[in-house]
This record gives structure tokens, sequence and C-alpha cells, in this order.
């Protein structure tokens, strides 16, 4: 028994440990969004609401069939329901029916209603869709911001090392008399400065990865953490492409578009669906009733009652809307009245996409500009502290200019970092709206 205590101890600790030091991937941190983000859930529960107002207008095509029944007793003077005659007793009647309603034709606005519950499904499924592009989207951002200041963090870090090893090098310089105790003090300085920025870059990983976690709705912030994977630039020809060829793909697949496109076709069926009201209604109907009174002394048995007294009725009835306070008619210039906003909207939807891809078009080639020249510009810096760290180690410069290279280093390595993400970002919010699903976006 104690054995097997121990083991279960020994397996609970293992998961426990093995939990706390899961490191999420992209694509893991993007899959626990779709599936557990709020905002999801709720355009989920739209689309379902929707399957609700599919059956209603299913429904209207169905007949409405009603029954009743109902039992009292008399004491008095009272009318016998069976012969209508009057007597003073005290009896027990009983009476029951069916009726069965089903229109003809109403305007044909239960088929416009079919088919508007159709199309309120695709809006539906549309503003889904785009609510999981835009979370994955503020996932990947998160991420890459996380990823960023890590990126930054070991970059500090590394030119610490580099720093210190500089301190212990200087200070058997200044033992030895070779270099003055002053260079000792500005190698001192500068260590103290990037232990600063060390604190500060770790604090800014632990803000981005409680910001990610918080997104994500996982309560075990304080231990979470991603994956430290070095996500290179996957650009398929993206860039590369003529700005209207995106626009074009942008307007086809992107759902921003295709929900305006929904919510017209919505508009118009529902000026189809106002106008119905000014046309007749024709209904059928059809009814069955019998009843049962035990007054009278030769009263028929129960069974025989209820045959004998039963009777049917069917018939046709046509309403015609000739005045009703105007309602019907301002039903239906309140729908073209949205019908026209629906369009503007639908015009303004197609411009501000438009805009915004080219807008992404530019930003993802200045972000690719930039890394470029960040690139160089770091190439340039690593040749200049290289230069000025052989000069200061054979004693041909100062502390002070050995640290301000080893500082633009600094700033370049950082810089290459920040360029780098910020042009993956920016590339993959250009694949989003040349219509690549935001689960497939490679890193």
């Amino acid at each position: 028994m104690k054995k097997l205590i121990i083991i279960f101890f020994i397996l609970f600790v293992g998961f426990q440990v093995n939990a706390q030091n899961k490191k999420w991937t992209l694509q893991e941190c993007v899959v626990y969004a779709l599936e557990n983000n709020i905002s999801i859930k709720q355009s989920e529960l739209d689309v379902l609401s929707t399957d609700i107002e599919k059956r209603d207008a299913i429904g209207n095509f169905l007949p409405s069939i009603n029954a009743n029944a109902g039992v009292s007793e008399n004491t008095g003077l009272s009318f016998d329901p069976t012969t209508n005659n009057a007597s003073t007793t005290t009896f027990l009647s009983a009476n029951g029916g069916i009726n069965i309603g089903y229109t003809l034709f109403d305007g044909l606005r239960n088929i416009r209603q079919v088919q508007r519950a159709k199309i309120s499904r695709l809006a539906s499924e549309y503003r889904l869709d785009k609510m999981k592009d835009d979370i994955s989207l503020f996932v990947a951002n998160g991420y890459l911001q996380a990823l960023l200041n890590k990126a930054n963090l070991a970059a500090v870090l590394a030119q610490n090392e580099v720093t210190k090893e500089q301190i212990s090098r200087t200070q058997n310089l200044v033992d030895a008399g070779v270099l003055p105790k002053g260079d000792l003090l500005e190698i001192q300085a500068t260590d103290a400065s990037e232990m600063q920025r060390i604190a500060v870059a770790e604090n800014s990983v632990r803000i981005s990865l409680v910001s990610l976690a918080q997104l994500l709705l996982i309560k075990e912030y304080e231990t979470f953490d991603i994956a430290d994977d070095d996500y290179n630039i996957i650009d398929g020809g993206m860039a590369e492409k003529p700005v209207d060829e995106l626009i074009n793909a942008a307007k086809e697949n992107r759902n921003e578009v295709k929900i305006a496109k929904a919510n017209l076709e919505l508009a118009e069926k529902d000026v189809q669906i106002a106008k119905g009201a000014l046309l007749p209604t024709i209904s059928a109907n059809f009814g069955y009733n019998t009843r049962y009174s035990d007054a009278g002394i030769d009263a028929l048995p129960f069974n025989e009652q209820l045959y004998i007294n039963d009777g049917v009725g069917y018939g046709l009835s046509l309403s015609v809307p000739i005045l009703n306070g105007f309602s019907a008619k301002n039903n239906v210039s309140r729908n073209k009245i949205n019908l026209e906003r629906t369009q503007f909207q639908l015009e303004q939807a197609e411009l501000d996409l438009e805009s915004n891809v080219y807008q992404a078009y530019v930003d993802a080639k200045g972000a690719l500009a930039s890394y470029e020249a960040a690139l160089k510009a770091l190439e340039s810096q690593t040749l200049a502290y290289e230069y000025a760290r052989n000069r200061y180690d054979v004693g041909l410069t100062n502390a002070f200019d050995f640290s301000q290279s080893k500082f633009r280093l600094d700033n370049a390595t950082i810089e290459v970092n920040r360029s780098k993400y910020d042009y993956i970002f920016k590339l993959k919010v250009l694949e989003l709206y040349f219509g690549v699903p935001a689960t497939e976006l490679k890193f």
C-alpha cells in the first residue's frame, strides 16, 4: 500500500512539474484561444440562434392544430347543451373539439422568411469567422511581442557577459599598471547600466507573458511561458504581389465584405416581406366538435352522445388589407431606407477594406525595408565594436569610447529584433487579407 501511495505521489508531482514547465507554441496558443475565447463563444451562440430562426420560418408552413375540452356541472335553470332546452335540474356536461388552420397564401412572406433565415445564418458564420481571424491575430501579435522581449533580454544578457569579462580583464590591467583606474570605473558603470536594462527587459518579458495568458483566459498566468523558438521570416512572395491583386483577393475572401453583402441581402428580404403584408391573405380552416350531457331521465350513454352530437366545420377566409393606419406602407418605407443604408455600408466596407489592404501593403514594405536597414546597421556596428574592442585591448582607446561602441551594438541588436518581429507580424496581416486562414499562417 505504501508503495502505491509513493508511486502515485511521484506521478502526481511529475505531472504538476510538467504542467508548470509547459511552454506554449504559437499554434497551441491560437488553437486554445479559438476554443476558449468568450467573444468567439458568443458568436457561436449567435449562429445557433439563427438555427432557431430558421425553424421558426419553416414552422410557418405547418398547419396550426389546437384541441379543446371542457367539463362543467350546472344547477338550477340551465340550458341542456345537447338539446338546447331549458330545465331546472342539476346535470353534468362536457364538450371537446379540434381545430386546424392553414395559411394558403400570405403574400409569399413565409417563403421570404425561410430565405432570410438562411442568409442570416451565413451572416452569423461570417461574423464568427471574422472573430476567429481577429482573435488569432491578437494572439499572434501578443506572442510575437513576448518573443521580441525575450530576444531583447537574451541580447542584453549576452552583452553583459562580455562586459563582465571586460571588467575582469581591465581589473588585471589596472592592477598591472597598464590602464588607469578610470577605465575600470567606466566599465563597471557600463555593467551597472546593463544590469538596469536587464531588470527592465525581464519585467517586459513578464508583462508580455501575463498579457498573453490573460488574452488566452489562462488563470495560472504566473507560470505561463512560451516556447523559445526563433521564428524565421517565411514569405511566400506575398509582399511582392501587386497591390491590386491583394485588394481583389481581399474583397473576395475577407469576411468584412461578406458580412456587408449578407446584410444587404437581409435588407432586400425585409423589403420583400414588408411588401407581402400589402397583399391579401388566404386561409383554410377545419373544425370538429362534440358534446355530452347527463340531463334528463333518458340521457343516452356517453359514447353514443359523442357520436350523435358531433359536428364538422370547414371553410376558407380572405383578408384584404385596406386601411391599417399606414402601418404596412410605413414598414415598407422603413425597410427601403434600411436597404439603402446597407448599400452604403457595403460600399464603405469595400472602401475601408481597400484602404486597409493598401495600408497593410505599405506597412509590410516599410517593415521589410526597416529590417534590412537594421541588419546592415548591425553588421556595421558589429565591425565597429570589434575594431573598438581590439583597440581597447591594446590600449589605443579609452573605456568610455569602448563602452559607447558596445552600447551602439546593443541598440543595433535590439532594433534588428524589433524590426524582424514587426515585419513578421505585418506580413501575416497581409496574408490574412489575401485569404490565408488564420490557423494556416506559417511562421
